[in-house]
């Protein structure tokens, strides 16, 4: 899709502007007190939208409203158990880092610990956040190149050059008061998005009837107390799994504590957290409920069968095309049904009608995974060869459909067939608010939301590579020089590791692929690590009598077995933060126990 002069000029004049301000304002920056913590000028409400901003990536709302669009409002119980991390962190973290006025979280290690455990925490945070740092940008560069027919490499560059023009010139300062015109801009186009797709839906279907249209196909079911370890999100996976990973993210990750270290004092600190707390669920359910909303317009107006247009076109040019067609087809049929019920649900409230809508919605869920089936069979010829025989092998075997051999390899086929809708080419969940937004909404509000989304990016990239940048001049080069090194030198020296680390994310971006779903990407890369910095930070500040060696080896073997249980998939990965943190205490305190004795 072309966009118009005018659109193109809003999302310019946008990111320019916001370049340019923080590039501006900041441009005094000298001492390594000013270009790593700001300087410590920066206000509570100031600190609650850098945080927000940093964790607010183009992957919240590309993936959240597709996720929304998919499963629904559930995926809000992941943040259920953020503002007691909060809490948890005001009362305890913040204290102790502003006593000890330290410039990172893995600074105070040394002084609890030793040198190797600050240097293994630290190593830990730039393997995980610099990886993550190449998919914040790389997850709008990949959609915004298929539905803009961009080259990838050169928007990879362009959205990582913006960040890196002022994240190298300002520091952590350009961060932060970039990062509040982000916010405003993130909340504008958000909220225009809302009320533009509420005003596409039909003017006889109330915002009541849109949300009972949605609760008639399950998107809106917001809480599940089930205990199944199954199932990502749970009210007890977001208060449990996601408190230790908000714990872990918000006090030991640098790129938010260097957020509120950045405070003019304690109490302005805390109060910045307060406030992402306070804001952070009613934000995230906002967005979910965007894709909601998209849902419903989709209701009353068609929508493809797959959102990735380029998909679409290959295996329309396939031998599948036929069979493609038809599955075309009947969805056409389904969604003229769906629409009729929709409105006559408006109309009146009636459990039959609210029936039928959520049985459609099935037979469309179903319809949705075939399309991507056959995608996947018109890209890859190695998948259809794999499917056929498979196929072949469980016809032979069904002529005894009790055995335990047609049982499993029936499952098996089962697992491929739905593996198809994981697949970079055809899992479309994060391009659906995109082609949304591009094929319906009016000239200029293109414009501003692809600001969002490119403005999310930096926003959280800046961060990152802010960072990891601090991280590696202070905990890792500056610890292991002989002599003190002046505030030029260092702030020289920072500068020159932003610019590195820029470049790495660009890298890596270039080089990523799409994940089932990119929001989870970051959350499972995150996962995997948090736990265990988690509970050595724990250690630091609840076990006196534990001492570094210990810490060192059990945080060690914890990675080790954490990673095992991710790649064997031994529980959904919000719990592997509570795993992880469990696990690295318990075996610190026997690794103490023993050589304690020993010594």
């Amino acid at each position: 899709m072309t966009l118009s002069w005018i659109d193109w000029t809003v999302l310019a004049v946008t990111l320019l502007t916001i370049v340019g301000y923080g590039t501006w304002v900041t441009r005094n920056n000298k001492s390594a007190q000013d270009y790593i913590k700001g300087g410590n000028t920066s206000r509570w409400w100031t600190i609650g939208l850098s945080v927000m901003a940093t964790q607010a990536s183009a992957i919240t709302f590309l993936s959240t409203t597709g996720q929304a669009f998919s499963d629904g409002m559930g995926f809000v119980q992941f943040y259920f158990g953020l503002p007691i991390a909060m809490v948890i962190i005001c009362l305890v973290f913040i204290p102790l880092y502003h006593r000890l006025k330290v410039y990172t979280a893995y600074e105070f290690l040394e002084n609890r610990f030793d040198l190797k455990t600050r240097s293994l925490t630290a190593i830990l945070f730039l393997i995980q956040r610099g990886l993550a740092a190449g998919i914040t940008i790389f997850a709008p560069a990949i959609i915004l190149s298929i539905v803009l027919g961009i080259n990838i490499i050169y928007l990879n560059i362009i959205i990582g050059v913006l960040v890196i023009i002022y994240t190298v010139s300002g520091g952590t300062k350009a961060v932060t008061v970039t990062q509040k015109q982000q916010m405003f801009v993130i909340f504008a186009g958000m909220l225009a998005a809302l009320f533009i797709t509420l005003d596409l839906i039909p003017k006889d279907v109330s915002f009541t009837d849109a949300l009972d249209i949605a609760g008639a196909s399950g998107r809106m079911e917001v809480l599940d107390f089930s205990f199944d370890l199954e199932n990502r999100y749970t009210v007890w996976s977001g208060l449990i799994g996601g408190t230790f990973l908000a714990l872990s993210y918000f006090g030991t990750d640098q790129s938010q504590v260097q957020r509120y270290l950045s405070g003019k004092s304690m109490k302005q600190m805390q109060m910045g957290l307060i406030f992402n707390g306070l804001l952070k669920v009613p934000m995230q359910f906002f967005i979910l409920l965007v894709g909601v909303m998209v849902f419903v317009f989709y209701q009353f107006n068609p929508s493809p069968l797959n959102f990735i247009d380029t998909s679409t076109e290959q295996v329309l040019a396939s031998e599948y095309s036929d069979e493609y067609k038809k599955l075309q087809q009947k969805q056409n049929e389904l969604f003229l049904e769906k629409k009729s019920l929709s409105l006559e649900l408006a109309k009146e409230e009636n459990i039959a009608t609210y029936n039928q809508l959520f049985k459609l919605d099935s037979i469309e869920k179903a319809y949705r995974l075939e399309s991507k089936f056959l995608i996947k069979k018109a890209i890859y010829p190695e998948y259809v060869d794999k499917y056929s025989t498979l196929k072949s092998e469980v016809e032979k075997l069904s002529v005894n459909p009790k055995s335990e051999a047609y049982i499993s390899k029936s499952e098996e086929l089962e697992i491929l067939y739905k593996s198809a809708a994981k697949d970079t080419k055809t899992n479309d969940r994060d391009y659906m608010f995109i082609r949304f937004v591009l094929k319906h909404l009016p000239v200029g509000l293109i414009g501003l939301l692809l600001a969002v989304i490119l403005s999310a990016a930096m926003s959280s990239t800046a961060s990152e590579i802010n960072a990891l940048a601090t991280i590696t001049s202070m905990d890792l080069y500056a610890r292991n020089q002989k002599e003190e090194k002046d505030d030029a030198h260092m702030v020289r020296v920072t500068k020159w590791f932003t610019l590195t680390w820029g470049i790495i994310a660009i890298i890596i971006a270039c080089f990523a692929n799409l994940a089932e779903n990119l929001i989870q990407l970051v959350n499972i890369i995150g996962s995997i690590f948090y736990g265990n910095v988690l509970g050595i930070f724990l250690l630091a500040f609840f076990f006196k009598h534990i001492k570094g060696n210990a810490v060192f080896i059990g945080a060690l073997i914890t990675q080790v077995i954490i990673i095992v249980g991710w790649w064997y998939d031994w529980m959904p990965y919000l719990w592997l933060n509570l795993f992880g943190c469990i696990l690295v205490i318990s075996i610190t305190h026997i690794i103490q126990a023993t050589t304690g004795k020993r010594s």
